[in-house]
This record gives C-alpha cells, structure tokens and sequence, in this order.
C-alpha cells in the first residue's frame, strides 16, 4: 500500500506558528510520527509540504496510478481552494482530510472545507495524532473496498 500525505501552507512552521492552536511539536516531529505509524502499518509513504496552491494540485495529479491513497491537510486552501479538491476526484484517489485544530471552533471563515466532498473522512482537533488516526482510516477503507 502507497499512500501520499500533503501537507498545506504554514505547516511547516508547526511548533513557531501558534503554538496555543497548532502545539509546541514541530514539522519534525510530525514527519516522524507519520513516518512511524505507516512502518508499523506496513505502508510505504511518501511526505511532501508545499505553499502553494497549483504545486499541491500538480503533486495530487502525480498520484494517478502510482499511489492507492492520499492523506491531506490543505490548511488555508480548505477554504479557498476548489482547484484541490477538483484535483482529488480527478484522480481518483480515495482522501482523508485531517486538520491539527478544530476548524469547525474557530474563526467563522474556517467552519467551511472545499475539500471534504473529495474526501471519505475529514479530522480535526485530534493534534498531530489526527494523521495517525487518518492513516488507519484510509488503510482500512481500502482493504475493505
């Protein structure tokens, strides 16, 4: 099994961006838990962060035939990306979105994600280990799809 995790703006800068909301781990860390709970699960992963709307749609499209799912936080673009979204039901893929926050307890703005109609599950407010949940989400899906 081949997933692709995506992660959006910002999150690289976990651990310096609003500790308060995001947590005081870093982008590191994050790597390394996802990296761990895809060895224990037998998954072969692969981990990329871009600012940038279009490079995360050009890396989405990349997955055709080449992965069997995707994991994304898209972060700011949830709200105002419908490119990322059109981008996942072009491919295919089945998609777990997965939030570090609550987005739904936030700024009214953030209570909206484009991108949830292109996924089989949306996450929030799990920390960092929401991606681990997703992984196990999206593992299980698939075996049983």
């Amino acid at each position: 099994m081949k997933f692709l995790v995506i992660n959006g703006p910002n999150l690289n800068l976990l651990g310096i961006r609003e500790p308060d909301i995001y947590g005081k781990e870093d982008y590191a860390a994050l790597t390394e838990l996802i990296r761990q709970t895809c060895q224990s699960e037998q998954i072969d992963v692969e981990i990329w962060q871009s600012n940038h709307e279009g490079a995360i749609v050009d890396k989405i499209q990349q997955c055709y035939g080449q992965k069997d799912g995707l994991i994304i936080n898209p972060a700011a673009y949830t709200h105002t990306s419908v490119a990322i979204p059109d981008a996942i039901k072009a491919v295919g893929l089945p998609a777990v979105e997965v939030h570090i926050s609550d987005i739904s307890t936030r700024e009214a703005f953030r209570a909206h994600s484009y991108t949830s109609a292109a996924c089989i599950a949306t996450l929030k407010g799990e920390g960092l280990a929401g991606y681990a949940h997703a992984i196990r989400l999206l593992k299980a899906h698939l075996l049983h799809s």
